[in-house]
C-alpha cells in the first residue's frame, strides 16, 4: 500500500507508510484485483461490485472488500486481435429489476471482422437470453472504439471508431466514426436527428471515453492522430469535424470548413497526444478538491488527469495530473457511492505498452480512496524548519523532545515531482544547514524516518 497527497498539479509517491497531504485530504492506493486480460470497462454495480470486461471475451463481477472475482460469462463468439475484442459494458439504470446489461464486441462473420452491441439478462449468476441490438458494424484491429452508457431516457449511446478509415467519419451512411443512440430493444429512437438512423454525432476518430454527467450533459474523450486529442460534449446532430479538423478550428482552413459543416469544437484538446480513455464525474465529498470535475485516465501519458468544470459544466477551468508511470497505461476509471475512486491498467495486450511495464501482476484494478483521520507532521512537532520560507539558508532542527529509537536519523527530501533530491543523515546533534543554492524557489517536502519507521513529515518553501 502506498500513500498519495493531492498537491495541485503534482502527483509525489514515497514509501510505505508515508503520508502526503494537501489540506484534509491523504489519498492512499492498493490493488484489489490482478493478473487480468486487458481489462476495458469498469462500472459499479448496485451489488456494490464492481462489473468489468476483459478484452478476451470475459464478463466478471469483482467484490471490492475481498478481491473475490465472479467470471459470470466468457463470451464465445468474441474475436480479439491487437485492439479489439470485448469493450464497453453499460448496466441498465432500473438493473435491479430488469437485470439487464448492454455489451459492444467485435466478432468474424465469414472471415470479416464486425462489432455489435448485444443485450444480456444477468440470471442465476450467469448471462442469458442474448439479444442483438446492432449488429454488422464494421471492425478492425485498431480504432473501433468503444463505449457505451445507459442514459436515464432508456437509451444507449455508443462511440464507433473510423477503423483506419478517416473519410468514412463524415458520411452519415455508415456507423463508423459516430456516436450512436438507440433504444433498448433495437429500435431508432423517433428524436434522432436522422429519421431512421442511428447516428446521433459524426467526425469522430476514435472516442474512448463517455459519460453522463449528473449535470445532465455526456462528455467524450477521443484518440487523434498524432497530436490534438479532444475533450468533447456530445450534441444531436453535431459534426466533430475528423478528419478536417483536429482539436480546435484554429487554422484558417479548419476554421472555414467549421463554419460551413455545423462543426462542433472540441471543449478541450491536447497538442501532443495523450491517448485520452476512460472517463467519470466526479462530485463526491470524499475528496473535496475533485469535486464537479472530470476523471480522464490516459494510455501513453500513463496517467489520471482531473479536469475541474466550471459551474455550467461548459469548460474546464483547470487541468491536474497524477500518478504519471505509477501504474502505467490507464485505460479506465469508475466511482463508488462512498467516493473511492477505481483504475484499470492496461499494459497487457497493447500494441505500444510503455518502458517498464507491464509488471508482475499486471493488469490490475486499483482502488484509490482517502484516509480517515490522516496524520499531519504539524500534529507531531518533532522536525523544526526555520526560518520558513527560506532565502538564504535554513536549519533543520529535530526537537530535543523526540528520543529516538536509532541513533543515526535521516531526512528525505522530495520536490513536487515526487522525486527523493537528498537524504540527510542527522547524528546526535539533530541539526543541519541547507542552503538555498541547492535548489531552485518552490515548495518543498520532508519525511523524517528513525531506522525504518517515517515519524514526521511536512512542507517548507525556498523563494
Amino acid at each position: 500500500m502506498k500513500y498519495y497527497v493531492l498537491i495541485g498539479f503534482f502527483f509525489l509517491a514515497v514509501v510505505a507508510e508515508a503520508q502526503l497531504y494537501l489540506e484534509s485530504t491523504v489519498l492512499r492506493s492498493e490493488v484489489v484485483a490482478e493478473g487480468l486480460h486487458a481489462p476495458w470497462e469498469i462500472t459499479w454495480g448496485p451489488d456494490d461490485w464492481i462489473w468489468f470486461t476483459e478484452r478476451n471475451g470475459k464478463i466478471s463481477r469483482l467484490n471490492p472488500q475481498t478481491g473475490e472475482i465472479d467470471l459470470i460469462a466468457q463470451i464465445p463468439d468474441v474475436y480479439q486481435v491487437q485492439v479489439s475484442g470485448m469493450f464497453g459494458l453499460a448496466l441498465h439504470p432500473n438493473f435491479q429489476d430488469t437485470s439487464q446489461l448492454f455489451v459492444v464486441y467485435t466478432y468474424l462473420e465469414e472471415e470479416v471482422m464486425k462489432e455489435k452491441l448485444v443485450r444480456y439478462t444477468y440470471e442465476a449468476g450467469t448471462l442469458q437470453d442474448p439479444l442483438v441490438i446492432i449488429d454488422n458494424i464494421p471492425a478492425a484491429t485498431i480504432r473501433n472504439g468503444s463505449r457505451i452508457i445507459a442514459t436515464p431516457d432508456r437509451k444507449i449511446i455508443m462511440t464507433t471508431g473510423d477503423i483506419n478509415q478517416p473519410q468514412i467519419s463524415q458520411d452519415v451512411n455508415y456507423l463508423n466514426g459516430k456516436t450512436l443512440r438507440v433504444n433498448f430493444d433495437g429500435s431508432v429512437p423517433e428524436d434522432n436527428p436522422i429519421p431512421g438512423s442511428y447516428v446521433w454525432s459524426w467526425g469522430h476518430r476514435n472516442a474512448q471515453g463517455l459519460v453522463w454527467a449528473e449535470n445532465g450533459i455526456v462528455y467524450s474523450s477521443e484518440h487523434a492522430d498524432k497530436n490534438d486529442d479532444e475533450l468533447n460534449i456530445i450534441q444531436k446532430g453535431k459534426n466533430y469535424g475528423w478528419i478536417e479538423v483536429q482539436g480546435y478550428c484554429d487554422t484558417p482552413e479548419e476554421q472555414k470548413y467549421c463554419k460551413e459543416n455545423n462543426v462542433k469544437e472540441a471543449l478541450m484538446a491536447w497538442s501532443l497526444s495523450i491517448a485520452p480513455c476512460g472517463l467519470t464525474y466526479y462530485n463526491h465529498e470524499a475528496i473535496p478538491e475533485w469535486r464537479n470535475t472530470l476523471l480522464l485516465a490516459t494510455l501513453k501519458e500513463d496517467d489520471l488527469r482531473v479536469l475541474k468544470l466550471s459551474e455550467d459544466g461548459l469548460s474546464v477551468i483547470s487541468e491536474s495530473v497524477y500518478f504519471n508511470n505509477e501504474f502505467g497505461r490507464l485505460r479506465d476509471v469508475c466511482v463508488s457511492p462512498t467516493g473511492d475512486i477505481y483504475l484499470t491498467t492496461s499494459n497487457q495486450q497493447d500494441t505500444k505498452a510503455d518502458d517498464g511495464f507491464p509488471v508482475f501482476g499486471d493488469d490490475k484494478i486499483i482502488k484509490i480512496s482517502p484516509i480517515n483521520n490522516p496524520f499531519f507532521a504539524s500534529d507531531k512537532k518533532i522536525v523544526k524548519i526555520y526560518p520558513d520560507p527560506v532565502d538564504d539558508c535554513t536549519t533543520i532542527r529535530i526537537s530535543s523532545i523526540y528520543e529516538p529509537s536509532q541513533q543515526i536519523l535521516n531526512l528525505h527530501i522530495y520536490n513536487t515531482l515526487g522525486q527523493n533530491l537528498q537524504r540527510i543523515r542527522l547524528d546526535a546533534e539533530n541539526e543541519v544547514i541547507l542552503s538555498n543554492y541547492e535548489y531552485k524557489a518552490g515548495i518543498y517536502f520532508y519525511h523524517l524516518f528513525d531506522g525504518n519507521k517515517n515519524v514526521d513529515a511536512g512542507k517548507f518553501i525556498i523563494r
